[in-house]
């Protein structure tokens, strides 16, 4: 098979890390946009991506883009689309559908329109007028931007973010894919101690540990173009098998994890262990004023209670106070921070070096950044 456009999703605010991603995996043909990266690559790719990306939020196959301002223009351009390159007869093909500053605002006549164009399709390939669709699943996406509409397949099923580690969340989860672009950010490498002192279900130690490791996020997880008899299994079992080899298993970490609740540390516990890396963590119950440290430099990172409701914001602001005062005592540490709270510059009590607006999921947040002094080189492997 030839090569092919893949778009891989992002979260907005994180889309220079997904194309920084797909360069390192060798993928240079790239465009980056607002919430997605679209790449030219050979079919391997759609295994690799899946496997390998720690910030994007799936990969689909990009199957057509035009102008469409009215049903007609989107049913006629649709149908013209090669589906059946990709869909085989007996596959389930439910359309999804978003659309943003568009003259098709409808998103529900919108995927009606696609799916019925895409069976008018697949009817002239396949000769038949019914398709059971009990087959594997290739889930279809008409997304209009400004008129544009851009078709394409997933090919992940459930998001990237759900690595298949975290079955016990605490309240309010922060994202895995959030967790490995603040690291990401955060430049943190495996020789450089960690301590996350609002662990909660451990989703930031986690996230560090199997980039410490070179760990594939998706290893031990399936995505639904496993069961596409266009892949072959063949692609799949070498890019796992590659996987396998990248990992550095041999390393060693320092990475704390720390929480005021004790329940809450079970959970990092139980999915610390589902990961496979639960002797490589450390978690303890802590209260914020014990943090310490014998090591020179290190980094914390950290998403502290963001004091949303009403009741909670005076606790918040006290605990952001005592945050700048326990972070001071490690001098030489940089502290990386995340929080939707636009007050905690001046409750941490100085500003940030560096502030970068990122999305948990549709709340704006900034990432706090205090660069501490630059530790002796970092020694190569």
């Amino acid at each position: 098979m030839q090569n092919i456009e893949l778009i891989a999703a992002s979260t907005f605010g994180l889309e220079a890390l997904v194309a920084q991603e797909l360069r390192d995996l060798g993928y240079h043909d790239l465009m980056v946009e607002n919430g997605r990266i679209t790449f030219t690559a050979d079919p391997e790719a759609i295994c690799r991506s899946n496997l390998w990306l720690r910030t994007a939020d799936r990969v689909k196959i990009k199957i057509g883009e035009f102008k469409a301002t009215t049903f007609d223009e989107l049913f006629d351009q649709t149908k013209a689309l090669p589906w059946a390159d990709w869909i085989p007869e007996n596959a389930k093909f439910p359309v999804d559908g978003k659309s943003v500053k568009s003259e098709l605002f409808s998103v529900s006549d919108c995927q009606a329109i696609v799916k019925k164009a895409v069976v008018e399709s697949l009817r002239e390939r396949y000769h038949r007028d019914w398709f059971p669709e009990d087959g594997p699943l290739y889930k279809i996406e008409v997304a209009l931007l400004k008129d544009i509409a851009t078709l394409s397949i997933d090919t992940t099923g459930p998001g990237l973010h759900k690595r298949g580690y975290r079955t016990l969340v605490g309240q309010a989860p922060l994202k895995e894919t959030l967790a490995a672009a603040m690291i990401m950010l955060a430049r943190w490498y495996h020789d450089i101690a960690l301590i996350d002192p609002f662990c909660g279900s451990g989703t930031i130690p986690i996230e560090a540990a199997l980039m410490g490791l070179n760990i594939a996020p998706g290893l031990n997880r399936s995505f639904a173009s496993e069961d596409w008899p266009n892949i072959p299994k063949q692609l799949w079992d070498e890019a796992r098998q590659e996987a396998r080899e990248l990992a550095q298993f041999d390393r060693s970490l320092y990475i704390i994890g720390t929480d005021i609740d004790p329940q809450v540390l079970k959970a990092a516990r139980h999915n610390a262990e589902a990961a496979g890396l639960s002797e490589l963590i450390h978690f303890q119950a802590s209260p914020l004023q014990d943090l310490s440290s014998k090591r020179k430099y290190g980094k914390i990172i950290c998403n502290p209670p963001y004091g949303e409701r009403i009741g909670e914001r005076k606790e918040v602001a006290k605990l952001y106070r005592e945050m700048g005062q326990v972070f001071s005592k490690l001098d030489t540490w940089s502290f990386y921070v995340l929080t939707s709270n636009p007050d905690f510059e001046r409750l941490f009590g100085r500003p940030a070096t560096k502030k970068r607006k990122l999305y948990s999921g549709n709340m704006k947040v900034d990432y706090y950044q205090y660069f501490g002094p630059r530790p002796p080189k970092r020694r190569q492997e």
